[in-house]
């Protein structure tokens, strides 16, 4: 099955390859010309020409989060587990997706988990051990803000851990999803994927914007100019640790509206709970969804 993201990913990188190399950096005052005509959404290989528009996007939400309240009451009366992993490149809208999700959520019964980086002792354990003390129990919802992918992503690329410990964890990681599963724990796993263009715009909006420039770190600064480090991580990951059992699922992330609701749909449809309306919830957008090994290259 060939992605129609896939086009449109091959889109955007050949388009990003025209522009001067020197223009892909955070040096600058302001986003260079080049780059911005390539970002969403005008530039090449975006599946709409404009953002889904406000007041719609508003509605949509609060009908998805009010179908959320049902799913949240639905796990604490059954005694579900649900885990749900947000991946994804600096910048993608994994946080900004994450409180959507949770807004009206109780928090007694969904928390967020985003780790900070392992301590000396937490370097010392089994590798998933840190994550295993955050899992739910029962009638329990948790997000991940980044996950266990960090040892595939992050910390392969920015040389954080060694070849033979990457190789490890994709060896491991299906393994161990594999056990949650069979314990009973609902695993959903979502990457949100966003053109060079459209991640350096966001960039420059955190470095530009005081109320944003809590988001800027040093490690974003490193990430501009590893993008094609982490298109290969990126697809190693897909190749490695997308199975039946526990799969992947890619959002296009250009529009961050459209991307959240697609997010919650993703849930939403997969899950069944009382009083769950169909027709709030719809289907899956082809254009914007799509299964992580489909996305290979």
């Amino acid at each position: 099955m060939t992605c129609s993201l896939t086009e449109r990913v091959r889109q955007q990188e050949e388009a990003a390859a025209d522009v001067s190399p020197d223009l892909w950096s955070l040096d600058h005052e302001a986003l260079p010309a080049p780059v911005a005509a390539l970002a969403f959404p005008a530039g090449p290989g975006y599946a709409y020409d404009a953002p889904v528009p406000k007041k719609e996007y508003r509605a949509r939400l609060h009908a998805m989060q009010a179908e959320l309240v049902k799913l949240q009451k639905h796990v604490r009366a059954s005694g579900e587990r649900l885990v749900i992993i947000f991946e994804g490149r600096d910048a993608a809208g994994k946080g900004g997706t994450i409180r959507r999700f949770t807004r009206h959520l109780n928090p007694r019964h969904a928390r967020v988990v985003a780790l900070p980086k392992p301590t000396e002792r937490e370097r010392g354990q089994w590798y998933f051990q840190r994550y295993v003390a955050h899992l739910p129990t029962s009638g329990e919802i948790v997000f991940f803000d980044r996950s266990w992918y960090n040892r595939g992503g992050v910390e392969r690329v920015m040389g954080f851990c060694t070849q033979a410990q990457w190789e490890t964890f994709f060896d491991e990681a299906p393994r161990f999803e594999a056990m949650l599963a069979r314990d009973g724990i609902r695993l959903f796993k979502f990457w949100l994927t966003l053109s060079r263009a459209e991640q350096l715009k966001r960039f420059y909006e955190r470095k530009n914007n005081i109320l944003k420039s809590w988001k800027l770190s040093p490690m974003d600064h490193a990430a501009v100019g590893k993008w094609d480090d982490y298109t290969r991580a990126i697809e190693d990951i897909f190749r490695h640790t997308d199975t039946d059992t526990v799969p992947w699922t890619v959002v296009d992330a250009n529009d961050q509206r459209r991307a959240r609701l697609e997010a919650m749909r993703a849930v939403l449809t997969a899950l069944d709970y009382p009083e769950k309306d169909d027709t709030v919830i719809g289907a899956p957008d082809p254009a914007l969804v799509c299964r992580g090994r489909d996305i290979l290259s």
